[in-house]
């Protein structure tokens, strides 16, 4: 049998920090010094954001989000209803309802249809999930949200790299959310940020994740406010800013990648994620949709026995257990989509043809019953 395909590895190695990590140790600097600042300036030069916070992931990132807008009990929050449930459990940990919109059936993400029809004066905030990297639609969401006076957060925890007619994520909505989770192209470990234009919320963004300091009294912090220790350590940063410099690098050879996906599998019904106009897409993960006639769970446990790793594209979470059990409004794009979407692995030296030659061995010996 092969050796194991994963379905994605870092691009990041010891041998790329191992210099700046013997520093680290000797300094014994090992929060708060000057690769956080790195990290942090080269987000900024490299979305065009005026200002980046680090967080602890973009689970915090997305809830501070909501915590700089004042959400709160009884406030709405419109979130794209395919995702990882992260998108919605920051929207009930604020004691908010999140409002689920269903999505595009080719491009993943949110309708702007949906969208208008729910819209009511509770909702205060709009969550546009960058499906698997792309922010197809972000543009039309951002125009609703401009007419109506919403705050738009991009939850662009799969999205670095991705732009819309040269512009970059994390220079788009009010406010955007990154995730650096070892699945993400770009990896700290754990770690996430967040990037904005406005001032006032980078300033009050980065008290409340230094415990609520704001400079000094003489001799000792000032605490102008109760905050958390939201903080990303020197070590995850460096990781971050080695991979910067080359994220452009990274996400053009995974197009390329996918492109060699999709030239064999699409003549055999397999349907790749659709990219709207002016989109570059980062490639984040590499998805299909399988062919009506098979059942996508048999093709993961079939690639599974041929040792290759794949999964689910994300999750309908309107239709989780607990969403469906509290507010029963279960989105039906996104659940198709849920049951119907598959990740395939991308990355440098994945074999490609012995990927898309098991995918082509199963569609012709298996039909849904």
């Amino acid at each position: 049998m092969n050796e194991r395909i994963k379905l994605i590895k870092p691009y990041i190695s010891f041998n790329e920090v191992s210099t700046e990590l013997e520093e680290i140790f000797e300094s014994g600097q090992l929060t708060k010094g000057q690769h956080v600042a790195k990290f942090v300036k080269s987000l900024t030069d490299y979305t065009g954001g005026r200002y980046a916070v680090p967080m602890t992931s973009a689970t915090t990132a997305l809830t501070m989000c909501l915590k700089v807008l004042g959400i709160k009990k009884g406030d709405k929050v419109a979130i794209s209803d395919f995702s990882f449930p992260a998108t919605a459990n920051v929207v009930e940990d604020v004691e908010a309802t999140p409002i689920f919109i269903d999505v595009d059936k080719d491009t993943y993400n949110m309708s702007v249809d949906d969208l208008r029809s729910k819209i009511d004066d509770k909702v205060k905030a709009v969550i546009f999930v960058d499906a698997l990297g792309s922010p197809s639609g972000l543009d039309k969401i951002k125009a609703v949200c401009e007419e109506f006076g919403i705050p738009l957060i991009e939850d662009a925890a799969c999205a670095i790299g991705s732009s819309i007619d040269g512009v970059k994520v994390g220079n788009l909505a009010d406010l955007t959310c990154f995730s650096f989770h070892p699945r993400k192209l770009l990896t700290t470990g754990e770690g996430g940020a967040i990037l904005t234009n406005n001032a006032e919320y980078a300033t009050w963004l980065d008290m409340k994740a230094n415990h609520g300091a704001s400079g000094l009294r003489g001799k000792v912090f000032d605490f102008v406010d109760f905050g958390y220790n939201y903080r990303m350590s020197e070590i995850q940063a460096l990781m971050g800013w080695k991979q910067v410099q080359k994220l452009d690098g990274i996400t053009e050879r995974r197009n390329l990648i996918a492109n060699q996906y999709a030239e064999i599998l699409e003549p055999l019904g397999m349907k790749r994620q659709q990219i709207a106009a002016g989109v570059y897409h980062n490639i984040q993960s590499l998805i299909f949709t399988v062919p009506e006639t098979v059942q996508r769970d048999d093709l993961i446990d079939y690639l599974a026995k041929h040792n290759i790793e794949s999964t689910l594209g994300t999750y309908c979470l309107s239709g989780t257990t607990f969403y469906s059990n509290k507010y029963n409004t279960i989105q039906p794009n996104a659940q198709w989509l849920e049951n119907n979407t598959i990740t395939l692995p991308c990355y440098d030296d994945v074999d490609v043809q012995l990927v898309a030659n098991t995918i082509k061995e199963f569609l012709s010996q298996h039909a849904k019953t």
